[in-house]
């Protein structure tokens, strides 16, 4: 063991150098980039792995520095091992997290065409670390075959104990695969949970209502329930505003009058969308008190359409009153109040 004084205190040198320049490194390339930059996700995915890396290197030229022929072969052959498995390893967690963090980083921009979710970088993850503990097991010279078939026995006692959560789980897959909602969606589940999808996880779909509350559901529950997705096959919704005048108006000036103001609104409120133009119909039309008209026109999501019907019927009232277009008013209550 003596022959192996100098490699042991060469591996602690060389190795506490490489992690203070890993920390001197990191340092400067978080204050080049910026708090903004997207390059951060892959810094924070390589911090653990790059520990590794250095912990390598010093093995590495620890090993460089032992002359053959003063190690018996048996532990010469252990070192390159140990060398061999730490080289595995630190490449396995360094796949894993820049293969996360760009799954991540692609759903955040919405460039792929489902949303990434928790269970979608989980099983990334996961079959990164699983591949690399296989080839780490092999090179170790443990015995595959038999591991498997034991996993496998005991996978099936393991299944028949969780039923429940493998039902999410597989349902969160399918949620995954059938693509009905996406991340970030607005969606309305089981005709009551209506909100953002966060997360689709491997047990649950997290969804922030407008209330700002975060609804927890069973992903077994999402697959059977039926989903109302807002967001597709795009973001923009048709909006109805309902109209009432009375009888005795032009319909021609009525429809007019509310074309234009809805142009004008386009122009101004946050959500209204310009294109298509908004247009006007008689419908349902001749209504108890009055004729019934429908402005219809488009926001760019669905929730805008709430603050978009405020100002519009504010401005659609004040614009009525000024060209004298009368409101209709219940003649039948006040025949039977006189009465």
């Amino acid at each position: 063991m003596r022959q192996l004084f100098w490699p042991g205190v060469t591996a602690l040198v060389v190795t506490v150098s490489a992690l203070l320049f890993r920390a001197a490194l990191v340092r400067a390339l978080r204050q080049w980039l910026g708090p903004t930059n997207a390059l951060h996700v892959l810094l924070a995915a390589v911090r653990f792995p790059s520990m590794l890396w250095c912990i390598v290197f010093g093995l590495f030229v620890a090993i460089q520095t032992v002359d053959p022929a003063l190690l018996p072969p048996r532990m010469a052959a252990q070192l390159n091992l140990m060398l061999e498995a730490a080289v595995i390893l630190s490449a396995t967690f360094t796949v894993a997290g820049v293969l996360g963090a760009l799954v991540a980083a692609a759903g955040e921009r919405r460039a792929l065409g489902v949303g990434v979710t928790g269970l979608a970088r989980a099983a990334v993850r996961v079959f990164v670390l699983v591949i690399g503990g296989l080839i780490l097991l092999d090179v170790l010279g443990v015995k595959i075959t038999p591991l498997l078939t034991a996993l496998g026995v005991g996978g099936l006692a393991v299944a028949l104990a969780l039923q429940d959560s493998l039902s999410n789980l597989f349902a969160g897959v399918h949620l995954l695969a059938d693509r009905p909602i996406r991340v970030g969606d607005y969606v309305k589940i089981a005709e009551s949970i209506e909100g953002y999808v966060l997360d689709v996880g491997w047990r649950s779909t997290r969804v922030r209502t407008l209330g700002n509350n975060v609804v927890i559901v069973p992903n077994k529950r999402v697959a059977e329930s039926i989903i109302v997705n807002y967001d597709m096959p795009e973001r923009r919704l048709g909006l109805a505003v309902p109209v009432s005048v009375a009888y005795g108006s032009d319909p021609e000036r009525v429809e007019a009058v509310l074309v234009d103001e809805a142009k004008k609104a386009a122009a101004e409120l946050t959500g209204l969308l310009a294109d298509p133009p908004p247009s006007v119909r008689l419908i349902p039309g001749f209504g108890l008190y009055g004729l019934d008209f429908t402005l219809s026109c488009q926001v760019a999501s669905f929730v805008d359409q709430y603050a978009v019907q405020h100002e519009l019927r504010k401005r659609v009232l004040h614009r009525l009153h000024a060209e004298g277009i009368a409101l209709p008013y219940p003649i039948e209550s006040e025949r039977k109040e006189s009465s």
